[in-house]
């Protein structure tokens, strides 16, 4: 691992996806670093090639084709240092290659060691394949079943406060020794245990589990009920998994040797970008990057990161799973036309068995676009009730507190709160490569409900994980890249919060520009507005809520604010919160297009000429726009 003393002048990215590999290149362009080239080839981790390199090496290949610069030489090797226009100064890596991390964590109580536990392994980049507690209602023999049958990466032991009984501690490293997981990689390879747990109990379970497992110690994670301390734990996976665990699949010794850094977990990586940019810029940031599989959500609120993953709300494998828990009605009333229960749950089934498809026309493209509205919405929820802080409370002699009291701070407390929301920030292909941009802000204004004032915004081509690792050493590089060339800002939303009659102000709004003109008008309540304001522009807003409604000062409080324009602009969202859309057809069908009107979001001659000539919602999308598919039929129908 070569490290670099002065800027360089060119880096080489790459992100060791699960499917793709992609590789960037940066280099210093006058004063300042731009993304000049981007290439992508499929990752090459399992048979029949078995060397994630052959990946790597195509991908960068598809670079040097761009540019028509040689970054590698006859050997196959990087050009090392930059020369003249060959070569590159410094080379990052992340990796999900193979599944990525997956870790299984075990805790004594399931809503206090074992979640801090989870949270510890989420926010280090890892698949949560399950968590074990004592408490969690299965007997020892289906535990050592579930973790025999999983083989994680690593697994993180936690529990009990430093002082605390070590008895159930002795009986879950008991567990884990009987079940005998054995590593995915490596057949001569121990797998790690991470303990983080009571430190009176370190030997006991190191005896326990060693020699069968390698044990590391770390200082516990929940020292105290009301402390949380989960960063040695964090830092101890990441380092087991990238220097151990990866040394052993195929063909990442070899790319441990090219990078200049730690090669990152790329969930780790887009973590880490969240939390420069939430410091750099003083912001609160959610970040979501909904996939084909999985959706993850970072949030980092009043400097506390959490992160998460919903395995099993995706846009492709895992998209009949999104319309099982959410339900026909909760989709349904993001579709401006009207649509067949039967057809539609059959179409779903067929994308899922070709996961690679992408929408031909409008109809399917309002149809995945709806369906990703709820992917987003379930996978937030999932996180809020993740994104807790364990908050340290001093007493004085004589204090006491209740049962409920000591469990509830034991447990944390929600951090996250939309009317502090800054920057809400979406990427993967149903956000970044929606045909429109006011399809993408309308989704995240939908699925996540912003209040008051936030930008809303969109990773260009899915540069977070490399930007996020090359943070590791060039912070002030990747932060540069970021703004100039990641993030796409669509403009800022501007969201009352309240319950009004439709049609009735909501919120007096004066717009002032830096040119000095004013713009004035009532937002209604149920309404959407938009306001033209370029990129990179700024403007002032005051605003003048309605009684009953809040913008951010308070309820019938005035406000006052620069805001940022984007590809979008200024949106002045009406709706109220939660947002409410009618039940019967034609009532939703004619809300749905005075919003899709307002943010022109799709071609309205095409959808109108579509609700005419349709109904009833069209042909049937699985047997008259592709004859040749089978039919499915998944949820019992």
């Amino acid at each position: 691992m070569t490290q670099t003393s002065r800027p360089p002048a060119s880096i080489l990215a790459t992100d060791v996806g699960s499917t793709t590999t992609k590789a960037i290149l940066i280099e210093k362009v006058g004063d300042e670093y731009r993304l000049v080239a981007r290439g992508e080839m499929q990752t090459t981790v399992e048979a029949p090639w078995e060397n994630v390199m052959i990946g790597v090496r195509k991908a960068i290949r598809r670079v040097e084709e761009v540019t028509g610069r040689r970054i590698l030489g006859a050997d196959g090797r990087l050009i090392r240092p930059k020369r003249g226009d060959e070569g590159v100064d410094l080379y990052v890596s992340t990796s999900s290659a193979g599944g990525g991390l997956q870790m299984m964590v075990a805790g004594l109580v399931s809503n206090i060691s074992a979640s801090s536990a989870h949270r510890a392994a989420l926010g280090a980049g890892a698949v949560v394949l399950d968590v074990i507690a004592v408490d969690d209602g299965r007997s020892t023999s289906e535990q050592i079943t579930r973790i025999t049958q999983l083989r994680p990466d690593i697994i993180l032991l936690s529990g009990g406060v430093d002082g605390g009984s070590v008895q159930y501690l002795a009986a879950l490293a008991e567990t884990i020794v009987q079940a005998n997981p054995q590593p995915r990689f490596g057949s001569t390879f121990r797998l790690p245990v991470v303990y983080a747990g009571n430190k009176d109990a370190q030997d006991m379970v190191q005896s326990i589990l060693e020699p069968d497992l390698e044990v590391h110690l770390v200082p516990n994670l929940r020292p105290r009920h009301d402390l949380e301390n989960l960063g040695p734990a964090r830092e101890a996976i990441h380092d087991l998994f990238m220097n151990h665990v990866m040394a052993q699949a195929p063909g990442y010794g070899e790319l441990m040797e090219w990078v200049d850094a730690t090669i990152m977990p790329t969930p780790g990586a887009v973590g880490h970008i969240i939390q420069v940019m939430a410091r750099d810029y003083g912001a609160n940031i959610v970040g979501v990057d909904i996939g084909g599989a999985t959706t993850d959500v970072f949030s980092d609120f009043g400097g506390t990161f959490t992160r998460t993953v919903s395995a099993n709300l995706g846009m492709s494998y895992s998209i009949t799973n999104v319309y099982e828990e959410a339900g026909f009605a909760n989709v349904q009333r993001w579709v401006p036309f009207a649509i067949d229960e039967e057809a539609f749950a059959d179409w779903v089934s067929n994308k899922m068995v070709r996961p690679t498809a992408i929408p031909q026309t409008l109809h399917q493209l309002i149809l995945e676009q709806a369906l990703a509205r709820e992917a987003l919405r379930l996978s937030f929820v999932h996180h809020k009730s993740l994104a807790r802080k364990v908050e340290q409370e001093e007493r004085g002699l004589g204090a006491w507190s209740s049962k409920a009291d000591t469990v509830s701070r034991s447990e944390g407390v929600e951090i996250i709160k939309m009317m502090d929301l800054d920057i809400l920030l979406g990427s993967g292909g149903v956000l970044s490569h929606a045909p429109r941009r006011e399809q993408a802000a309308l989704m995240l204004m939908d699925a996540f409900e912003p209040e008051g004032i936030t930008q809303l915004a969109v990773d260009s081509v899915f540069m977070t994980p490399h930007l996020g690792v090359l943070a590791s050493v060039h912070p002030e590089i990747a932060a540069e890249v970021f703004d100039r060339d990641c993030l796409v800002r669509l403009g800022t939303c501007i969201a009352p919060v309240g319950r009004g009659r439709d049609g009735r102000p909501a919120c007096q709004v004066t717009v002032t520009f830096a040119d000095g003109r004013k713009e004035s008008f009532d937002l209604n309540y149920g309404e959407i507005r938009r306001v033209e304001l370029p990129v990179g522009q700024k403007a002032r807003v005051a605003l003048v809520p309605q009684r009953g409604f809040d913008v951010g000062a308070g309820p019938g409080k005035p406000l006052e604010a620069e805001v940022h324009g984007g590809l979008v602009g200024l949106i002045f969202d009406g709706r109220g919160r939660p947002i409410e859309v009618p039940t019967s057809t034609s009532e939703r069908v004619a809300k749905l297009t005075s919003w899709i009107a307002a943010m022109n979001a799709y071609p309205l001659d095409v959808l109108e000429r579509y609700q005419r000539e349709n109904p009833l919602g069209g042909p049937a999308v699985q047997a008259k726009e592709e004859p040749k598919r089978a039919r499915f039929r998944l949820f019992g129908r």
